[in-house]
């Protein structure tokens, strides 16, 4: 149990932090800007000294640099030069000058305050040299994709993500702060005030948050955002890591959304909510007719997800620790089949509420949010499209706990399961054709190159456990 002595006091003076930065937005009456001219009226007119350029490498990772008010009007009309060669996956060193263009739409203040003054944020789309967008920036990935499902005729898919973490004492091992279980209040849920600060920051970036908890672990927590368009989920699900671990940072303890990071606990993990839109308003999943209140598309979107759910394992789950989530006894979906109430099922179907059709959707239960959210949704709607594009059926609903069924059954019903580990998913991916064409071939072959690297390295690692066991021998 961590010591509390002046960790309340702390949590309290930032969290009137965070209401200040709240109250700062609503007099600005929030922000919503959706053009250089806007933005550029904005730093004027607010004082901003410094404007952060996010943008995200092929594994995930968030990258960022700043440029002051005089350089901004350039990047806007002509990107900021950068070395793509020191970038996880992008250009080899004798390809490597790369632009940075921001995009207006996603700016933001983010709620802390550098040399005294408040910090503006956007997301960049990677170039090339020329001005063609990269292929293989992941934002470029996800809009490619999101172009194929217009040329389907539907409007967008709405995603909303239900992402896990740890907050730990500190990032030198996994000492927890508490021993909270599922939805548990003060005082043993320590993590409280630092969710709700959390959430004031998030709202005030207009990341609108549906509810948050302690989850069923130790120290293990979840706040859930409302869901919204893919692209700008994926750049909402960045923010949102972001703000949890450096809220966590800033008040002395450290959050991390390692999939397994404490042996014999449950692990993180991000349920994901998929919906398809003809429109606005017009769910394209729903069918008053079905049994299961879902449409045939519906139906042929889970049937894709299913059968290329192996391959969409090294994007969903792209680390080694995220196969030690993935293992039965501890509420993680192994076996690859759908399900409505079922909770064992790799995918979910959430129970149907009259009057609410706009909420039918698909669960995907298996991956965690160490995922790059940009791949990961890429690869989620490129199943499912394909599910539609071929016509494949879709299986009849389990309704059996699929723990406890035995090998020679789940075989019987033709249940598969995810890879057992990064080896395997590598393995797998290689392989896909599936997955080279919904990353394209650049990024499919770095992605396998680097997580052949990792599976090797923790191949031929010998553990404190394997000694403990085999020392004897």
């Amino acid at each position: 149990m961590m010591d509390l002595n002046g960790f309340w006091y702390q949590i309290e003076g930032f969290r009137d932090e965070m209401e200040e930065y709240v109250d700062e937005m609503d007099a600005q009456g929030g922000l919503s800007l959706s053009s250089p001219e806007d933005v550029l009226q904005y730093v004027d007119e607010y004082g901003i000294s410094s404007i952060r350029m996010w943008f995200t490498d092929i594994l995930g990772n968030l990258k960022s640099f700043s440029v002051t008010p005089k350089e901004l009007k350039g990047a806007f009309d002509e990107g900021m030069g950068f070395d793509g060669s020191s970038i996880e996956g992008y250009q080899r060193i004798q390809e490597s000058d790369m632009i940075a263009v921001p995009e207006a739409s996603t700016a933001q203040i983010l709620p802390f305050r550098s040399g005294g003054s408040r910090v503006l944020r956007m997301f960049a789309e990677v170039r090339n040299p020329d001005g063609t967008p990269y292929a293989s920036d992941p934002r470029v990935v996800l809009r490619r994709t999101l172009e194929r499902l217009k040329s389907h005729g539907y409007s967008h898919m709405n995603i909303g993500p239900e992402a896990e973490y740890f907050y730990f004492r500190d990032d030198k091992g996994a000492e927890v702060l508490d021993r909270a279980g599922y939805f548990d209040i003060n005082p043993v849920d320590i993590g409280d005030d630092l969710r709700e600060a959390t959430v004031f920051a998030l709202e005030a970036m207009g990341i609108d948050v549906e509810y948050h908890h302690a989850e069923v672990g130790p120290s293990q927590h979840e706040i859930d955002i409302r869901y919204k368009e893919a692209l700008r989920m994926a750049d909402s699900l960045q923010t949102y890591k972001y703000l949890v671990k450096e809220v966590a940072r800033r008040n002395g303890v450290y959050a991390t959304f390692m999939p397994k990071p404490i042996e014999g606990v449950n692990g993180s993990g991000m349920h994901v909510h998929i919906s398809i839109f003809e429109d606005e308003k017009t769910n394209s999943f729903y069918s008053q007719s079905d049994p299961h209140h879902l449409s045939v598309l519906g139906k042929q979107c889970i049937a894709g997800t299913l059968e290329r759910a192996r391959e969409m394992a090294l994007v969903t789950n792209q680390w080694h620790n995220s196969y030690g989530r993935l293992t039965p006894g501890f509420e993680a979906p192994v076996y690859i089949a759908w399900a409505e109430r079922n909770r064992s099922a790799s995918v979910r179907i959430p129970t149907y509420k009259p009057g609410k059709e706009v909420a039918t959707r698909m669960e995907l239960r298996f991956p965690d949010a160490c995922c790059n959210p940009y791949l990961a949704f890429s690869v989620m709607l490129a199943a499912a499209l394909e599910g539609v594009e071929r016509g494949l059926e879709c299986p009849e609903p389990m309704t059996a706990d699929l723990y406890k069924l035995t090998p020679l059954e789940r075989a019987e019903k033709n249940i598969g399961a995810l890879p057992h580990d990064l080896f395997e998913a590598v393995a797998i991916a290689e392989k896909s054709k599936f997955l080279k064409n919904a990353l394209g071939e650049d990024i499919h072959q770095k992605l396998v190159e680097t997580k052949f690297l990792e599976a090797e390295k923790f191949r031929v690692y010998v553990s404190p456990k394997e000694l403990e066991e085999h020392l004897v021998l």
